[in-house]
């Protein structure tokens, strides 16, 4: 079976296809970068969205998500975004967990796996 690998790096790569499986590496706001838990949280799903359509599938095929929020308090604000995004029906499986992520401006990162 191939392995087709997207936006690679020397440490990694955006995004793996292995079968009919897509893998993102985690997502952090760019434009957004240091900005509200809001307007992070929209880039990053446009984003995710942009990967997964240049693998071949799209949010509907999620399978899987692991968000990562610098605080618990940005939880509801977060999901407020998160809800209005994902597809009806098609929720993955989902972890939330507080963490420090690589720069103090990102306040979220999210990672997710889907089907093709």
């Amino acid at each position: 079976m191939s392995i087709q690998r997207f936006e690679t790096g020397p440490r990694m790569s955006q995004a793996v296809v292995h079968g009919n499986t897509v893998y993102l590496a985690g997502v952090v706001a760019n434009k957004a970068k240091g900005k509200s838990v809001t307007e992070q949280t929209q880039e990053i799903l446009s984003i995710i969205d942009g990967h997964l359509a240049k693998a071949g599938t799209d949010k509907s095929k999620l399978l899987s998500t692991n968000i990562y929020i610098t605080d618990m308090k940005n939880f509801a604000e977060m999901n407020a975004v998160w809800d209005k995004w994902v597809s009806p029906g098609n929720t993955p499986a989902r972890a939330t967990v507080e963490a420090k992520l690589a720069a103090a401006d990102y306040l979220v990162e999210i990672m997710v796996v889907a089907a093709k």
